[in-house]
């Protein structure tokens, strides 16, 4: 069975994290889409309403099951039976952080991380521009998930 894990914060989920996750489905038999906690991090919502933010996108995709975890992705990988890391790639400056990242985590852990380039229509779109235009009273509708909307 292939299995992968798409981590983040998701805070919130956007359409350009959907725009990935639908194109890999096809790919894998099972993709668990994986909060990581960064205790350095402020969010802009906690853990549980950012579960169900993403089981409410999803809710009619069986292949997908919606986590959390602690500690380093390559353990989390290990200890749930995932072959593989799924990441999205906007740009440039993405590629070259995520890159050090993949490799660390092979290093560590011979986990093979895939990455998708995100569509032009999404690739501008990232959660912190959505928290700053949704702090300063700007419309997202037009970045995020309908069914997030309720949630803000």
């Amino acid at each position: 069975m292939n299995k992968a894990v798409f981590p983040g914060s998701f805070d919130p989920i956007t359409l350009g994290h959907v725009d990935i996750i639908n194109r890999a489905l096809p790919l894998f038999d099972e993709l668990q889409i994986a909060i990581g906690v960064n205790v350095d991090k402020k969010y802009m919502f906690d853990i549980d309403t950012r579960m169900q933010m993403i089981k409410d996108v999803f809710k009619d995709e069986p292949k997908i099951k919606v986590v959390h975890y602690t500690g380093l992705t390559v353990d989390f990988c290990y200890q749930n039976d995932l072959s593989f890391i799924l990441r999205g790639l906007r740009n440039p400056a993405d590629f070259e952080f995520e890159k050090a990242i993949a490799q660390t985590n092979r290093k560590l852990g011979q986990i093979e991380t895939l990455f998708l380039l995100t569509g032009p229509e999404t690739s501008y779109i990232s959660s912190s521009i959505v928290r700053d235009i949704y702090r300063n009273g700007g419309d997202v509708s037009e970045l995020v998930p309908k069914e997030i909307l309720k949630f803000l």
